[in-house]
């Protein structure tokens, strides 16, 4: 069976196509097993390509490393948009993908051998109502900013939102002073947030730039994140901290995002292909 493995800014996906994956049992088993760092590929996700649908060109399902599956990953997505380059399956400046965040935009602008490439995507419109998010607060909120979340008995302001994924954002002036793995972890499981939440922690450089760090729900630390660029980006612009147009500076590399007037975010980043390879263990996928 199979793939080929991406990096966007350190975070590395695995890409299959969806008949390869047939019999493969079930496939909670066995994308843990291919994320999984010494017993199988070693990835933050899997992103999985199937045949077009209406109004898209191809579908493209998102699994974190826990196996669950997410409803869309802007580095994801990338790795898949540029699987299908690579691979010659599609050559239009405009490629459209459906993810159960509704169907995406991917606009090529720039390819270099052997395997970069570099996308503009629209990511979608931020919710920030409480009950989209989905975010339990004590009376439902059209909008969740600086709100105190008691987490380990101390109290952390943070700005939600639902950025195809849920999205919790916390501001920070100092990063090395702040344990914000720990925080991210406790934060991520919070009973406030029954689907669970990725979180940002972000330090406003400028008007233009900002720093993040982040913890993925279903992953742990990454070195970068799509969505949570777009998410950091949006909370930022909301809180009055940047303009709509920002840099994104994360541990991998640094994205663009702009959040048009019409609401929707464009995310602009790079991703590479590291390696192509072809998974034996058909029936092993325990791990």
């Amino acid at each position: 069976m199979d793939f080929l493995k991406f990096q966007a800014y350190g975070n590395d996906y695995v890409v299959f196509e969806e008949q390869w994956i047939a019999g493969t049992g079930p496939l909670n088993d066995f994308m843990r097993r291919v994320c999984s760092r010494h017993y199988g590929v070693g990835a933050d996700g899997v992103a999985v390509i199937g045949r077009a649908e209406s109004g898209a060109d191809f579908t493209v399902r998102i699994f974190n490393a826990d196996g669950g599956e997410a409803a869309m990953s802007g580095n994801g997505t990338r790795s898949a948009a540029a699987y299908l380059y690579y691979q010659g399956l599609w050559s239009q400046d405009r490629l459209r993908l459906s993810t159960r965040a509704g169907v995406k935009l991917y606009q090529l602008r720039e390819r270099k051998e052997p395997g970069y490439f570099r996308f503009e995507a629209e990511i979608g419109r931020p919710c920030f109502d409480s009950a989209a998010i989905p975010m339990l607060t004590e009376k439902p909120l059209p909008r969740v900013l600086n709100y105190p979340v008691v987490v380990e008995d101390e109290i952390i302001h943070v700005t939600a939102l639902q950025m195809c994924n849920p999205n919790c954002c916390v501001f920070v002036a100092d990063f090395d002073a702040v344990d914000w793995r720990r925080l991210g972890s406790a934060i991520e499981t919070h009973k406030q947030f029954p689907e669970r939440t990725n979180v940002e922690f972000v330090r406003v450089s400028a008007r233009h730039n900002i720093e993040v760090r982040v913890w993925e729900r279903g992953v742990g630390e990454t070195l970068s994140s799509g969505t949570g660029a777009c998410a950091a980006a949006v909370a930022a612009c909301i809180n009055n901290h940047t303009d709509r147009r920002v840099n994104v500076v994360m541990p991998g590399g640094e994205l663009r995002v702009e959040w048009r007037a019409d609401g929707e975010v464009l995310l602009t980043g790079a991703v590479e292909v590291v390696f192509r390879g072809e998974w034996l263990l058909l029936n092993d996928v325990k791990g």
